[in-house]
C-alpha cells in the first residue's frame, strides 16, 4: 500500500468555504457580537463527552502561540480564511468528535454555525465536543517561551459559553525556572475547572532547547516522569485527560497513570501516513489510551483532504482500524461532500 499523500488530490479551502461567508463573520462581529453567546448557549451538547469512552479531537490553537509555519511557508496558518476553511472541513465530518481552539477560533465557528442555521441548515456543532484553550502566553521563539501564561479562555468563560472542556499545556525544561510558573498556573486552573465539573485536557511533555528552538524529548523515561507530575496537579485528578506524544515503549508510558490518554500529533510532515501509523500502534498499547487530539497533521496533510484524514483518525480511534485500513479509508472518501 502506498502513502495516501501520493494521490493527486489537493484540498481547495476557498471552494469549500466561500469568501462571501468568511466576510459575513466580520459583519456579525461588528453588528451583533452577542450572537456568539447565543450560539454557544443554543448548541446541543453531549450527555457524555466521550460516547464510547474515546475521542478524536482537532487542535487548532497554534497561531495564538505564534506558530504559523507549515512546511516551507512561514505564515501558512496565519491566513485565517484558509485556516478556518480547513477547520470547518474537519469539524463538519460527522465521524469526528470535535475541536479545540482559542477564543477567536471557537467564536468564529459559533458564528458560522449560527449563519448556517439561519440559512436553513442544520447545526454542525450540535453534539460536537468543543474545548477551550486556556494558556498560550509562551510565545514560540521568545525568551519567555517557557512562561506559558493563561491568556485565552478562563474557567468562567468556558462555562458561560457552554463548552465541554478546557485544554492547557506545560512543557518542562529542567533548566528553565519558568517551567515551574506554568506548572503552578496549570494546577490553579485545574482546581478552578473542578469547581464547575469541567474536564481538563492537559498536554504535558519535556523539552530541550536547541539552536533552532525547543524540541520535545520523546523518550520513555522523560515521558513517564512528566506524566507523574501532570496527573498530580490541582485539587483533584478526577477530570484530567492527558495529551502526550507517542514514543517508543508507549505501553510502558501509558502505565504511568490511570487517567485517560489522548495522543498528540506534532508538526505536519506533509504526509499523514506516519501519524496514522503512530495512532494505530498507540491505540493498541494500553486500555487507557483513548484517542487523539491532533492538529497540523490533519489540518495540513500535504496534498490530501483534511476531512479524509480526520475520518481515518476517527476510524482508528473508534473502530480499531489498522494503518492499512485507515489509508484505504482516506482514498475512498477524499473529496466527498465538497
Amino acid at each position: 500500500m502506498t502513502s495516501s499523500a501520493q494521490g493527486n488530490y489537493e484540498f481547495d479551502s476557498r471552494a469549500f468555504f466561500p469568501e462571501s461567508i468568511f466576510d459575513m463573520i466580520t459583519e456579525v462581529r461588528v453588528n451583533d457580537p452577542l450572537v456568539i453567546h447565543k450560539s454557544g448557549q443554543r448548541r446541543k451538547r453531549r450527555v457524555r463527552i466521550a460516547k464510547d469512552g474515546k475521542l478524536a479531537i482537532l487542535a487548532c490553537d497554534h497561531p495564538a502561540r505564534r506558530v504559523t509555519r507549515s512546511g516551507n511557508d512561514p505564515v501558512k496558518m496565519g491566513d485565517r480564511h484558509e485556516f478556518l476553511g480547513r477547520i470547518l472541513r474537519v469539524v463538519t465530518n460527522p465521524e469526528f468528535d470535535g475541536v479545540m481552539g482559542t477564543t477567536d477560533i471557537i467564536e468564529d465557528l459559533l458564528i458560522v454555525d449560527q449563519l448556517f442555521l439561519e440559512s436553513g441548515g442544520i447545526s454542525f456543532l450540535d453534539e460536537k465536543v468543543l474545548l477551550g484553550c486556556m494558556n498560550r502566553g509562551g510565545l514560540s521563539g521568545c525568551s519567555f517561551e517557557m512562561d506559558d501564561r493563561f491568556t485565552s479562555f478562563t474557567a468562567e468563560s468556558i462555562r458561560k459559553l457552554g463548552l465541554d472542556g478546557a485544554k492547557m499545556m506545560f512543557r518542562l525544561d529542567p533548566k528553565d525556572s519558568h517551567s515551574l510558573d506554568t506548572i503552578e498556573a496549570c494546577a490553579k486552573a485545574i482546581t478552578e475547572l473542578n469547581k464547575y465539573s469541567i474536564p481538563t485536557f492537559l498536554e504535558a511533555f519535556s523539552v530541550e532547547q536547541t539552536e533552532t528552538g525547543y524540541r520535545a524529548v520523546r523518550t520513555l523515561e522523560e515521558s513517564i516522569r512528566t506524566i507523574s507530575v501532570a496527573t498530580a496537579l490541582g485539587d483533584s485528578s478526577k477530570g484530567i485527560w492527558l495529551k502526550i506524544p507517542y514514543c517508543e515503549g508507549f505501553s510502558r508510558v501509558a502505565r504511568a497513570t490511570t487517567c485517560p490518554i489522548l495522543m498528540l500529533g506534532g508538526e505536519s510532515l506533509g504526509d499523514p501516513t506516519n501519524i496514522l501509523r503512530e495512532f494505530s500502534e498507540g491505540m493498541a498499547a494500553s486500555r487507557n489510551v483513548r484517542g487523539a487530539l491532533v492538529g497540523r497533521n490533519v489540518l495540513l496533510p500535504g496534498p490530501e483532504d483534511p476531512s479524509a484524514v480526520a475520518g481515518a483518525v476517527s476510524r482508528i480511534v473508534h473502530q480499531g482500524y489498522s494503518l492499512e485500513q485507515a489509508l484505504q479509508h482516506v482514498e475512498a472518501i477524499r473529496g466527498k461532500d465538497m
